[in-house]
């Protein structure tokens, strides 16, 4: 079950910081930024509860949500998205997952 609240986490911060994205413009999205993060910290305080280590629950969380971020940013708002920007993301998920593989998750 702490999968489903983590993937859970991950979705609501990612949808919570591209509204915050479009915010920017359009000033009633903020609407969704708030209700949003606070939805994601619950679903993570949720994951903890569940039994994963705070390290591999923050790490994976932080990690995709990033790369989440970054791709559909992409698309959505036409934002770069180097090579180097990708190389920095395999990075960060190759270090979260020397994380959880060291946690013995």
């Amino acid at each position: 079950m702490a999968w489903v609240y983590l993937a859970s986490a991950i979705a609501c911060e990612v949808a919570a910081t591209l509204s915050l994205r479009r915010a920017v413009e359009v000033p009633r999205w903020y609407a969704l930024v708030v209700p949003g993060y606070l939805a994601s910290f619950v679903l993570l305080s949720l994951t903890l509860a569940a039994g994963m280590a705070l390290g591999v629950a923050y790490g994976v969380w932080t990690a995709t949500g990033v790369a989440l971020t970054a791709l559909l940013s992409r698309v959505l708002f036409k934002e770069a998205l180097t090579p180097l920007m990708v190389a920095g993301i395999g990075l960060i998920a190759a270090g979260v997952l020397l994380v959880e593989m060291g946690s013995g998750a």
